[in-house]
């Protein structure tokens, strides 16, 4: 039975060196939603300029749910610039202030929130305090039963202690990688001997149903109460990183959601990752069947 998975945040265009491509953490979150075979549904806000027209045509192209994408005849569209290493691995300049930074609540927002299974939310939309007190909104809106996931998202210097902290204590599951895993730490003033125990740690203060570190190429862990699971990636040749960890988000998710065991989760969701890394940009096109094989090849 499909889920409805929101993905609640930005909306951008990541201009490449050689290339522009939609993207925003949330809307790669929902695309790769729905290539599993949920209904990712993107809840964000675009300029009523030619860059937000045609985000909303790719997004639409791509099989997304846009009904809830909120325009802005003030604001232009999100954009960031993003410069990759000789090792496909990514930087990032936004632009500020954009559409994404004034979201609205809404009748419509208030009723998406009250009918979703599952709502994932990061730390760079809630920059401004406008967007950041809609997002608290949506997430105190939502049912008792939606799963609430915050991705960790530390870009540039859009966050704080305070931004982090209640985030977590929001959220059922949160999804950080290695690097910002100690920073995290360090803001609570908390000690970070390993990521295992300082997993723990976040879990048992934020009362989280499941913490998750991603490692990049290493793969990630996975710690739920005193169980753990380790993966250690898959090996392939990196296009570019851009969107693969929201992809992994996505992976664990719809497994999380439709009741998999943690290594089933943890497969799938290096799986995924692995599988954009692969490919340019942060929302492919499967060719061939190609995620669906490899899906079916671990279940």
């Amino acid at each position: 039975m499909k889920k409805k998975v929101v993905g609640l945040g930005e909306v951008l265009w990541d201009h490449l060196p050689e290339r522009t491509c939609l993207g925003g953490a949330p809307a790669n979150f929902a695309y790769i939603t729905t290539l599993m075979g949920d209904e990712g549904i993107v809840a964000s806000r675009v300029g009523e300029d030619s860059p937000g027209l045609e985000a909303l045509r790719r997004m639409e192209e791509l099989g997304l749910n846009i009904d809830h994408v909120q325009t802005d005849r003030q604001r232009s569209t999100g954009s960031v610039k993003v410069e990759l290493d000789g090792n496909g691995l990514a930087r990032f300049e936004i632009a500020h202030p954009v559409a994404w930074d004034a979201f609205a609540w809404t009748p419509d927002w208030q009723h998406l929130a009250e009918k979703a299974d599952a709502v994932c939310f990061g730390s760079l939309a809630q920059r401004s305090e406008e967007s950041r007190a809609t997002i608290l909104k949506f997430l105190k809106g939502a049912s008792p039963g939606t799963t609430r996931i915050f991705d960790v998202n530390l870009r540039q210097f859009y966050y704080s202690q305070e931004v982090l902290a209640e985030s977590m204590k929001r959220a059922d599951i949160v999804k950080l990688n290695d690097e910002e895993l100690p920073k995290i730490m360090s803001l609570h003033k908390a000690p970070h001997k390993d990521e295992f125990s300082s997993a723990q740690w976040l879990a048992q203060t934020y009362d989280l149903k499941l913490v998750c570190v991603t490692r990049g190429a290493r793969g990630s862990l996975l710690v739920r109460g005193n169980e753990s699971s380790q993966h250690p990636g898959f090996r392939i040749r990196v296009a570019d990183t851009v969107g693969s960890g929201d992809a992994f988000t996505a992976g664990l998710i719809h497994e999380y959601l439709h009741g998999a065991s943690l290594d089933l989760m943890n497969e799938v969701a290096n799986l995924v990752g692995a599988w954009v890394a692969s490919e340019v940009g942060a929302m492919p096109s499967p060719k061939r069947g190609a995620l669906e094989h490899s899906l079916a090849e671990i279940r």
